[in-house]
């Protein structure tokens, strides 16, 4: 079950899918804090579609490839405070948490950034409250290298470093 997942970037029809995913408080727990509200989501939304004009890198809904299920999302985008470093990121629904989909997740962004720069570092930013997306990302070699307060939220970044 979920052995094979389909990445698509997210186009304009897609608000729907992604305002149900992120309203939810439990999952956006330690993106947030809380759940968005339908206009922090639409603003939220608008920011990704303009990212995925990128012809690579954007956004992504996570299906199921065989059932086609939505399980989540993903990103591989430039890092805002360092272009030349890539960031990694995913958010799964609830009924799809501790299940290696993550794992997987993970793998194709870190095979995708690959394909695209091989020598490109790549950074995970969690909730150091966050253990099992710490877990996650050392599992695959990223070390920890800040620990603190960003913008007023609690904030860990890792790294793997490919240069």
């Amino acid at each position: 079950m979920y052995k094979q997942l389909k990445f698509e970037k997210y186009t304009g029809e897609d608000f729907p899918l992604f305002k149900e995913l992120v309203k939810d408080d439990e999952i956006m727990r330690y993106i947030s804090g809380k759940g968005l509200t339908p206009e922090e989501a639409q603003k939220k939304f608008a920011y990704i579609l303009k990212i995925n004009e990128d012809p690579q890198l954007g956004y992504f809904k996570v299906y199921d490839a065989v059932t086609n299920v939505f399980l989540g999302d993903c990103k591989l985008v430039e890092y805002r405070r360092d272009t030349s470093v890539f960031e990694i990121g995913y958010l799964l629904q609830r009924q799809f948490w501790q299940k290696g989909i993550g794992s997987r997740i993970c793998k194709a962004m870190l095979e995708l950034a690959y394909e695209l720069d091989p020598g490109k570092n790549v950074v995970g930013i969690i909730d150091p409250a966050n253990k099992a997306s710490r877990q996650l990302l050392m599992k695959f070699g990223f070390k920890s290298f800040f620990a603190g307060e960003e913008e007023g939220i609690a904030t860990e970044k890792l790294i793997l470093e490919r240069r």
